[in-house]
């Protein structure tokens, strides 16, 4: 999202998931659907659904919850069709928010999601009203102590594969990518048993905003709160620089 460390984010975020299993398997599930529907059933010719199910065991999803979810998108037979929607629009102090969702119920997830901009003292915007203040990469972020390569060999690696760039902190590397170049860069270090904290395409803002009133930060903070509680919400970026 923002902050001083991408990843410290990442793993805050996920020990909050990690506290609400139940939105964490839906979300998943829903991704493991359209990568099956996308590029069939077998991780082995399939690698966006290779990465879901380590996704999904990394977050404890059981493994027959794993080929249930699998075999059910596979049989086409559910019935479900999901649709991915993109919002945008503005939390206190003008901080600029970014929604997606997959949903099987467009008028659900509209609702829910301006529902929370507007307990959060925010508002909605039109198509494009704060998403040119981001620019869209792929992102992967790997822990440090669990990658067995230096900088300079990783640098290497991801670069001849087609990143963009390498950037070191404290306690991760941080690749960045062209949307068009992310699943070669991804598959390149899984081949290299480099494993990832965090691996997506996301809106990286530009620039940040810093917000110190605090009743301003405690409505920007329950709208997040909300978009994390709803299971249409795969994932939202903000440019909010979080002290």
């Amino acid at each position: 999202m923002s902050g001083h460390s991408k990843f410290a984010n990442i793993r805050a975020k996920k020990e909050k998931n990690d506290a609400a299993k139940g939105k964490a398997y839906t979300v998943i599930g829903r991704e493991i659907a359209i990568a099956v529907k996308e590029g069939g059933p077998d991780p082995n010719n399939n690698f966006k659904l290779k990465f879901v199910i380590q996704k999904a065991k990394a977050a404890n999803m059981p493994n027959d919850t794993i080929e249930r979810g699998i075999k059910k998108a596979a049989g086409g037979n559910d019935g479900v069709e999901y649709q991915k929607l993109t919002y945008e629009g503005y939390g206190p102090n003008g901080v600029a928010i970014i929604v997606d969702t997959l949903t099987d119920n467009k008028n659900r997830t509209a609702a829910n999601v301006k529902s929370a901009f507007t307990k959060g003292q925010g508002s909605i915007g039109t198509p494009g009203s704060v998403s040119f203040m981001f620019d869209k990469k792929g992102q992967l972020i790997i822990d440090k102590e669990e990658c067995g390569m230096d900088a300079d060999a990783l640098m290497e690696l991801v670069l001849e594969a087609g990143a963009e760039d390498l950037k070191e902190e404290e306690d991760s590397f941080e690749i960045l990518t062209d949307p068009a170049d992310f699943e070669a860069v991804r598959e390149a270090l899984d081949n290299a048993g480099v494993s990832l904290a965090s691996a997506e395409v996301a809106m990286i803002p530009q620039n940040t905003v810093s917000v110190t009133d605090e009743q301003a930060v405690k409505s920007l903070r329950r709208t997040l709160d909300l978009l994390d509680e709803d299971d249409d919400v795969q994932q939202y970026w903000t440019n909010w620089e979080e002290e």
